[in-house]
This record gives C-alpha cells, sequence and structure tokens, in this order.
C-alpha cells in the first residue's frame, strides 16, 4: 500500500488516502473505504460516488494520477450511471 500525492499544491494527504494494488487493478481508500478502482487491463475507472469535500479531493487525486478529468460534485455523483 502507497500514499496518493496531492495534485493541487497541498504537500501530503497526511497518510488518508491510499494506493493498494491487486493483480491489474489499483483500489483508492480514503481514511477507511474503498472508494474508487482503476482496471489497468480494460482502462476502466470506477467511482463509488461522492462522499465528503476531502474525500472529493482524494478521488480527484486519484483520477488525475491515472490521466482522467477531476470532477465537481454531482459528477462524482453520477461517475459511473
Amino acid at each position: 500500500m502507497t500514499n496518493l500525492q496531492p495534485t493541487k499544491g497541498q504537500k501530503s494527504f497526511y497518510n488518508k488516502a491510499k494506493l493498494e494494488t491487486f493483480n491489474d487493478t489499483t483500489y483508492l481508500i480514503s481514511y477507511t473505504t474503498q472508494v474508487a478502482f482503476y482496471n489497468h487491463k480494460t482502462n476502466v475507472m470506477t467511482v463509488k460516488g461522492y462522499y465528503s469535500q476531502t474525500t472529493a479531493r482524494h478521488i480527484n487525486a486519484f483520477l488525475q494520477h491515472f490521466g482522467f478529468n477531476p470532477c465537481n460534485k454531482k459528477q462524482l455523483e453520477n461517475y459511473n450511471n
């Protein structure tokens, strides 16, 4: 498990956003909740919804980490619909 690095000038997420990779998938764990995952084989990003402003920052950094555009609250709520 590794720490996710912020994308907007913040130094760190203080160990609150972690990346965990199994096989072909990397999962984003925000605090203790799995909130998104990326399948490297299919290039499919899955976001499980909107949780809080802080978790939205974690999710957006995760999206950008894999080359996806950041999203606002409404877009995160409906990301995979």
